[in-house]
């Protein structure tokens, strides 16, 4: 009997905003990914996953940029 290929490719889940954590230090600001969001299907709500939880600065949602390379600390973005 033959198997059917269940793997296929899937569009992948992509994040609603990412979850970035800022802190100031003098006249700049340091931005760090710590989670994503997604918009529920009914639109009532969002799902936020944090991937690491900060303990102080503040927790920004932004749009993903389609175009632009993660990166792990995105200075000066504002």
């Amino acid at each position: 009997m033959a198997r059917e290929n269940t793997n296929q490719t899937q569009p992948l889940n992509a994040p609603d905003y990412l979850a970035w954590h800022v802190t100031n230090k003098n006249d700049k600001s340091f931005w760090n990914k710590v989670g994503a969001v997604w918009g529920h299907k009914d639109g009532r709500g969002y799902t936020l996953q944090l991937d690491t939880c900060p303990i102080n600065g503040r927790i920004v949602l932004r749009l993903p940029l389609e175009d632009a390379p993660e990166t792990a600390n995105d200075a000066g973005r504002s």
